[in-house]
């Protein structure tokens, strides 16, 4: 009963066995991603960066479970999946910090238009609705929210702060502090502090728009480094397999993980070098919500 099938070699009865495994763990990512996901009131752009990573993630499985097929090494397999699934975390960073740049160009574009709008002796609750339909893409759906809390009769304070979530950018949070203050104090001298804050937002604007012209060509060179070595080693994994066949036993596969690592590590310094350090947000839900300590009465 436990001989093992006629006509079958043990090496296809392993990368059956692999294939099974493989095909196990992709039937379980595909049941987590088939839950409904709690959208919890994060941004639109959060979520869909949430949506990206899910399907990288199972882009990852895929490419795994087909290196495991074509050449039955477990290390390379676990290391293909791995960096197919965080390629955006590992090489990527382009798109994240495009849509950072596209929301803070948004928002500096907003506070000139709000400070010109301000200018024609008009309230601030008048200015937010007259500027949010001519506002960029990236930032219109939460002035649209804005100006529906508005219209509900939501106290401007409140709806502003609620907007400061929306959009989650630290940039955003010193902008609408500005107006906040303003909604509450009721003080001069508003269009003084959006010019100002406009020109600090384009100042911030430049200098990650050189930054980023710098990082986006050392992406492009570790990108094609990395694809030319891993191109170079399937096609021998592959097509000489003679001459990779130490890589099949275990002190091979050994070999092989510390390999992984060091291209690991690299990766994730050159990763660690070219992120863009973000200051964390003072008008967050959590921080506003946090309980406050009894102040001490003067008797």
């Amino acid at each position: 009963m436990n001989a093992p099938l006629p006509g079958l070699a043990p090496e296809v009865v392993v990368a059956a066995t692999g294939a099974a495994a493989g095909l196990g763990v992709l039937l379980a990512v595909l049941g987590l991603l088939g839950r409904p996901a709690v959208a919890g009131g994060r941004p639109p752009w959060r979520r869909r960066t949430a949506a990206r990573s899910s399907r990288q993630a199972l882009l990852g499985v895929v490419a795994g479970l087909l290196v495991l097929l074509l050449t039955r090494w477990l290390v390379a397999a676990a290391g293909i999946g791995l960096l197919v699934a965080g390629w955006d975390r590992l090489v990527g960073g382009s798109a994240d910090e495009g849509r950072g740049i596209a929301r803070l160009e948004a928002l500096a574009t907003w506070t000139e238009s709000l400070r010109d709008t301000i200018a024609g002796a008009i309230g601030l609750e008048q200015a937010v609705p007259a500027t949010a339909g001519t506002s960029a893409a990236v930032l219109r759906p939460s002035l649209n929210l804005l100006v529906d809390r508005l219209r509900i009769r939501e106290p401007l304070p409140e709806a502003l702060l609620r907007f400061a979530d929306d959009v989650d950018d630290p940039s955003a949070d010193v902008v609408v502090a500005a107006l906040v203050l303003n909604a509450r104090l009721r003080g001069p001298g508003l269009r003084d502090v959006l010019t100002a804050l406009a020109a600090s937002t384009r100042e911030e604007l430049d200098v990650r728009r050189r930054i980023e012209a710098g990082r986006r060509s050392i992406r492009r060179s570790v990108r094609i480094v990395l694809l030319l070595v891993l191109g170079v080693m399937g096609l021998l994994a592959v097509f000489n397999r003679d001459y990779v066949a130490p890589y099949s036993s275990v002190p091979g596969q050994l070999a092989l993980l510390v390999v992984a690592g060091l291209f690991l590590l690299g990766l994730t310094w050159l990763r660690r070098l070219a992120r863009v350090e973000t200051h964390e947000r003072f008008l967050a839900a959590a921080q506003r919500s946090a309980p406050r300590r009894p102040q001490a009465v003067a008797r």
